[in-house]
């Protein structure tokens, strides 16, 4: 007997519906065929002993097992509940009348019981798309599918309880979320503040302009100046999440398995910081069977990289094609997959090994040449990249110990996100650019007009720094930033010239 079931893969980060076909005739063997990997290949021994431990049979005859479309590689454990379905629908052991209504997924454990999936919500939003009427899975991603609306959602513990409800024996409660309502109540979750920060009002101006118009930003300060510290509170004063972004953010955490099981949905912008030891596959993404790197769990938040110089020289050199494109694309000799990452990317570093390079009160004990080489680890085209380079200073003792009362995130996210209203309305007839950093060559000419006197303060400013064509249109959207932040509609002279203190760190100028 012939019977279909559907599960789904996910590539990238969306999901393609996978048709189970399992056919029982006469003779003996178990095979799968349609480009299984191994996990999916040993599943045999998982069916078998969960089938026999809730007392149903496995078919004493041969059983063919097909995962079309065949010429798609399958991976991982989550068919194991869609092949035990289809096994038993076609030895007569339950009613197929409803299976072809619903993607079924899970992993089985040798006793039934029912193990978490990745990608649940790219799989749900795929289900609903194709017009199922259900998504059957295991209760620890049923809150996540659930915040696709339309889509019957049923979380399960054991292979039981699926037999149950599709022989009407039970009857499985159905997952709902609100999502614009889970929406809002994960926006209320508290981040770290500014006002935590003592002293550094000059970095915080920085920062709020790097949020302002999502510039990349480059922290340069001793041991104990506040960079990490600073770096963390960033993403507080981000304009909040759209719906559309936050499912966008979620699908990816989803996809990737870091989503929490208590959590349904990210509504906070993600703020990752990978350790400086990391390898360049885990950082952009890709692997024998792809995944999401960190560039992309950043997406719709902030990168961080503590230590930049101590991250491997390799590693760095990739992220200057995501920063420019705002996705990755992992190219396979079969297939290749793009992930997105459009995130601000700020990092830190000491100005030298030992960290006191222009310190005000300590002695910097680096050999000469010994400051420009460590520079020298990171190279010019990647600094290029930094919108903003901030040299941070020490607090002194008097600010530390002050109790006067400072910015708070509170304060300066409605001057972000009005900011960010103003760029939204500028590019309103624009799909691919949201915010200043986005904006290519035509439009910085179009936006970033100067006038005469302006036009001598920058052109003095690039010879005497040494600067590139890249960092002279990077100082013209750090301009129309100050300036939006201002409500100016043209860019003024103190625009431009508080944009060029922002490339005071820029290698012909330091060390």
């Amino acid at each position: 007997m012939l019977i279909n079931t559907y599960g789904s893969a996910v590539f990238g980060v969306n999901a393609t519906t996978i048709t189970i076909e399992v056919n029982i005739m006469t003779g003996n063997g178990y095979f799968i065929v349609g480009l299984p990997d191994s996990a999916i290949r040993e599943s045999q021994m998982r069916l078998w002993s969960a089938l026999k431990e809730n007392h149903f049979r496995m078919p004493g005859k041969r059983v063919i097992i097909n995962m079309a479309p065949a010429d798609i590689r399958k991976e991982g454990s989550a068919y194991d509940l869609t092949i035990a379905m289809g096994v038993l629908a076609a030895s007569d052991q339950l009613m197929p009348q409803r299976l072809s209504d619903y993607i079924i997924m899970g992993e089985l454990t040798l006793d039934g019981k029912v193990l978490p999936i990745k990608g649940a919500l790219a799989i749900a939003i795929q289900a609903k798309k194709e017009g199922f009427k259900g998504f059957i899975l295991p209760k620890q991603n049923a809150r996540e599918a659930a915040i696709v609306e339309g889509l019957e959602v049923y979380g399960v513990d054991h292979l039981v309880d699926v037999v149950d409800f599709f022989e009407t024996k039970l009857s499985l409660e159905r997952v709902i979320v609100d999502t614009e309502e889970e929406f809002k109540i994960n926006l209320k979750m508290q981040t770290a503040d500014f006002s935590d920060v003592k002293g550094q009002q000059n970095i915080k101006r920085a920062l709020t302009i790097a949020a302002a118009g999502g510039h990349n930003a480059l922290l340069v300060g001793p041991p104990g100046a506040g960079k990490t510290m600073l770096a963390k509170r960033l993403p507080g004063i981000l304009p909040p999440l759209e719906l559309a972004e936050a499912l966008e953010t979620t699908k990816i955490h989803s996809v990737a398995g870091k989503l929490p099981s208590d959590v349904s949905m990210i509504a906070a912008r993600p703020f990752r910081a990978p350790h400086h030891t990391i390898s360049d596959v885990a950082l952009v993404g890709g692997g024998a069977n792809p995944q999401p790197g960190e560039i992309s769990m950043a997406h719709n938040g902030v990168l961080f990289l503590d230590e930049l110089p101590e991250f491997k020289r390799s590693v760095l050199e990739v992220l200057r094609q995501p920063i420019e494109e705002r996705r990755i694309t992992i190219s396979r000799a079969r297939f290749s997959v793009d992930y997105p990452a459009s995130f601000m990317l700020i990092a830190s570093m000491n100005p030298c090994p030992c960290g006191f390079y222009n310190h005000p009160d300590k002695d910097c004990v680096c050999g000469p040449g010994v400051v420009q080489k460590y520079l020298n680890k990171i190279s010019g085209p990647l600094l290029d990249r930094f919108d903003l380079h901030v040299e941070v200073t020490p607090v002194n003792f008097d600010e530390l110990t002050s109790k006067a009362v400072t910015e708070t995130s509170a304060d300066l996210r409605p001057i972000v996100t009005q900011a960010r209203a103003i760029q939204a309305e500028r590019f309103v007839k624009s799909r691919k650019v949201h915010c200043n950093a986005q904006m290519d060559t035509r439009q910085v000419q179009k936006c970033c007009v100067l006038e005469k006197e302006s036009q001598v303060l920058l052109k003095q400013a690039m010879d005497r720094l040494g600067l590139s064509a890249r960092a002279y249109n990077r100082i013209l959207k750090v301009s129309r930033t100050i300036a939006d932040l201002s409500k100016s509609e043209t860019i003024g002279m103190e625009h431009i010239a508080e944009a060029i203190t922002y490339r005071t760190l820029d290698r012909a100028n330091w060390g």
